[in-house]
């Protein structure tokens, strides 16, 4: 059984799915998901990935919508009775899950079922409320790391939860050497006499484009007034979100999926802090970033996040490599000004890329899927 509740999720399922079935054939899988995972041929009760919130707002919004989807999801476990539940990303709603499986599992103990618990890639307990690594220590038999420091800080603090480090799975998944590299330094020096290319990638949640797309446009418009022949292109991961995005105002061209190819066209990237940031740390696209939640998430989270930035590449490097501004920081003249400096200083463009040249090369050789397949495979050597 896998659970994913996102469209990077969704993606990372459906190759540990592949890569399970290279070593068992026979192997059937169920669950919740997206498209990906039932192209793959997973038995989906419903797709998850069009319910995806962030925020304890937008969370409680949805409260009854969750419960039930949750409990549907439990009821389903608890009738087909899988050898292993994989929790793929989505921390917040898969960490729950494998706890209410565990929980059934002590209080029926004549059922004679008795899953393993597995979460691929681990939640950010290191960024926040560390206390939920005691939890993940009780309740999983495994987790799946994409990032090296991760084993090293469950090691210290709970060593008795089994965490493997399998790399990340982006390196690899890209293969065309010549769609990597047409980026930043390989297009010429001066990228001011020439139209630079402008990627918006705002996220993949109706919240999150409908609280970071009014202030990247705005942004964009400041930076096409100084430089009339920038274009800029809006990168989508699913046909519903076009719709949402044309009636804030949308009037660029817009993608949907296919980021790879639009990174490689890039020359700087507007994002919102989250998994997109490192693809564009391996097309080394330098990138500014942002983060814009509710009020109430926002105090919340104030007081319980730890880590000095939610941008990833900044944590891996141990310093500001992305220039980040989070809620009433995300302003349009912040943008703006952070991507001016990007499409006009080519000696920083040039610091940016060899640091994140750095950062990729620690996340490990291509073939994570695999070695994700193989780590679950040997809980039940």
């Amino acid at each position: 059984m896998l659970i994913a509740g996102e469209a990077s999720g969704d993606l990372l399922a459906a190759e540990l799915v592949s890569a399970l079935r290279e070593q068992l054939p026979d192997m059937q899988f169920f669950g919740a998901g997206g498209s990906k995972m039932s192209a793959a041929g997973v038995d989906l009760a419903f797709d998850l990935t069009q319910h995806s919130v962030i925020g304890v707002s937008d969370v409680l919004k949805n409260l009854l919508k969750f419960r039930r989807l949750f409990n549907q999801l439990l009821a389903l476990a608890i009738e087909r009775k899988p050898d292993v539940v994989i929790g793929v990303d989505y921390g917040g709603f898969n960490l729950r899950f494998g706890q209410a499986v565990k929980k059934y599992v002590r209080e029926n103990p004549f059922s004679k079922w008795d899953p393993k618990i597995v979460q691929f890639v681990s939640p950010q307990v290191w960024a926040s409320r560390p206390g939920r690594a005691e939890k993940l220590a009780r309740d999983y038999d495994l987790l799946l790391s994409i990032f090296p420091f991760e084993k090293d800080w469950y090691a210290r603090r709970v060593p008795k939860l089994r965490v493997e480090f399998v790399g990340h799975p982006m390196i690899g998944r890209f293969t065309n050497d010549d769609l990597r590299f047409t980026n930043g330094s390989d297009k010429g020096a001066s990228i001011v006499n020439r139209k630079s290319q402008i990627l918006l990638l705002p996220g993949s949640r109706k919240s999150e484009l409908q609280r970071h797309l009014p202030v990247m446009l705005a942004a964009l418009k400041t930076i096409q007034e100084k430089l009339p022949a920038a274009k800029a292109k809006l990168v989508l991961p699913n046909p519903a979100l076009v719709t949402l995005a044309k009636s804030i105002g949308a009037d660029l061209e817009i993608q949907i999926g296919e980021l790879p190819w639009a990174l490689a066209e890039s020359d700087i990237a507007i994002a919102s802090t989250g998994t997109v940031t490192m693809e564009c740390a391996f097309f080394g696209v330098p990138t500014v970033t942002l983060y814009k939640t509710s009020w109430l998430t926002y105090q919340i989270a104030r007081h319980i996040v730890t880590v000095k930035s939610l941008t990833m590449p900044n944590l891996l490097a141990g310093e500001p490599v992305y220039p980040e501004f989070i809620q009433a920081e995300a302003t349009p003249e912040n943008l703006s000004r952070a991507a001016l400096e990007l499409l006009q200083d080519e000696a920083h463009r040039k610091r940016i890329q060899a640091q994140l040249a750095k950062i990729i090369s620690s996340l490990g050789e291509p073939g994570a899927a695999g070695r994700a397949a193989a780590a679950v495979l040997r809980l039940f050597s």
